[in-house]
Formats: C-alpha cells, sequence, structure tokens
C-alpha cells in the first residue's frame, strides 16, 4: 500500500519504541516523515533503520516540553514541505514514577501530565493552524488502555494523564471537523517495547505477568508493529469519516460496548 505518498507525517518521540514502529510504517507507505525525539541516539538509529529498508526519516532533536522551541520547529518544517498532513503525537509514559497514588508527589504529577498531554496540547495548537489553511489534517494521539479501564502497574498520575489525552481527542475532533481534521485515539494495551519490559520486570513477577498474559483473549502481549497498523489506518483516507474514536489495541483484555 502507499497511502501516504505526498503526504507530511510528523510523528512526535517517535526516536524508539512505537514512534519507531509508526514511522517506518508510515514511510514505508510512501510518506515524507519527519520525527522529533530528544534522544540524538535513539533517531540516529531510526534513520539507520529506515534506510536499511530503503527509505528515509527526517529527524530533530528537541524537547518536546520546550513550550517556545515547538512553534519555531513547526513553522521551519512547513517552510521544508509547504505542509503537515497527519501529525501523531506520541510523547509519553508514566516516567517510571512510583505506582501507589499515596507515593506519587506533586512533582512526579506535573512531570508525567507534562509529558503526556501538555506536550499533545502544545504540538496540536502549533499544527492545526496550518491544517486549517490547506482544509485537510489528521491527528491521531497516542492514548492508554490506562486512560480506559485503569492500570495494573502504572499509576493513578499516568491513567489520568491518558484518560486527559483521550478526552482532548474528542474536543479537538468536534471544533476542527469543519475544517476537514479528523482527530483519534490509539489506545494500546501492553505492548512489549524494552520500557515497558523494564517496568514488568519491576512490579510484576513472571508468574503474574503469565496470568495477565492468559487474561488477553488473544493470549499475547501487543507488539509495536499491532499500534502502527491501527495508526496507519486512522492517519489514512480510509478513515476520512472516522473521528473522535478512542480505538482499543489490547488483544480483548478490556472491552466496551
Amino acid at each position: 500500500m502507499r497511502r501516504f505518498e505526498n503526504r507530511v507525517v510528523l510523528i512526535s518521540a517517535g526516536g524508539g519504541g512505537i514512534g519507531r514502529g509508526i514511522a517506518l510504517r508510515l514511510a514505508a507507505e510512501g510518506g515524507t516523515v519527519a520525527i522529533w525525539d530528544r534522544d540524538p541516539t535513539m533517531l540516529h538509529e531510526a534513520s539507520d533503520e529506515a534506510a536499511s529498508r530503503g527509505f528515509s526519516l527526517a529527524t530533530l532533536e528537541i524537547d518536546m516540553t520546550d513550550s517556545e522551541a515547538i512553534p519555531v520547529a513547526v513553522e521551519k518544517l512547513v517552510a521544508e514541505h509547504g505542509r503537515i498532513d497527519v501529525l501523531v503525537n506520541n510523547v509519553g509514559g508514566s516516567l517510571h514514577t512510583p505506582f501507589k497514588f499515596l507515593e506519587q508527589s506533586d512533582e512526579d504529577w506535573s512531570r508525567v501530565l507534562d509529558a503526556n498531554i501538555n506536550t499533545a496540547v502544545r504540538l496540536t495548537r502549533a499544527v492545526v493552524p496550518h491544517m486549517i489553511s490547506a482544509g485537510y489534517g489528521r491527528i491521531v494521539n497516542t492514548g492508554s488502555k490506562a486512560g480506559r479501564y485503569g492500570s495494573l502497574f502504572a499509576g493513578a498520575n499516568y491513567v489520568a494523564a491518558k484518560g486527559a489525552v483521550q478526552a482532548f481527542t474528542l474536543q479537538i475532533a468536534q471544533e476542527f471537523g469543519p475544517h476537514g481534521i479528523t482527530c483519534n485515539a490509539v489506545c494500546p494495551g501492553a505492548i512489549l517495547t524494552p520500557r515497558l519490559e523494564g517496568l514488568l520486570a519491576e512490579r510484576q513477577t513472571p508468574e503474574e505477568r503469565e496470568r495477565v498474559v492468559q487474561s488477553i483473549p488473544m493470549r499475547r502481549h501487543g507488539q509495536i508493529e499491532d499500534v502502527a497498523a491501527a495508526i496507519a489506518y486512522l492517519a489514512s483516507e480510509e478513515a476520512s469519516f472516522v473521528t473522535g474514536v478512542s480505538l482499543d489495541v489490547n488483544g480483548g483484555q478490556s472491552m466496551a460496548l
């Protein structure tokens, strides 16, 4: 499939894990893909992996919590490519703050909320005017199973932050739909990225992990490619009448009507 030919795609936190998987998937489908990340090593590795597959990624080292740097970087990207058709807000994580609510400090809450919801707000605010001018846009936010159903290993601050991402998605979809812009969220369950592997090793025994796997109807944890495929759909023309959706990608571990 070549669903993203002649499309310019921006992915935040695109250097590794799920972000890199999304970038590789959309670039393989013909997209002009820019990935932003604060880790230069991961950006370099992502670029090398793309090159090994026969395509390229534009990279930028940037701190997504820097409110002044974001609009400058967006304007530069638009100047280079003329537009931004697809935005994937992928920054986030529990930042390994304590799991138990009473052990979480105000600083733990501020850091996790800033990383998960405020980064999406800042980047969306900078990109949406260009989508309005074009009369077209696809915004996909990375939510979480945690934000819809709670979590067994990430704390209340992360659950609240991802819930906010999903609520933000609804309002952006409603407000900017008349301008040809869709906004959806993908809500992964436990996806086996290196970061999650480390967190699970810290907080669950092998027996507990096996019980979790047995609670998933598909009897496996998710893979990065599962999330990338879902985001590719929502960012494509095929999803032109899909907006305001929080799409669960959790193997059926949690279901809702």
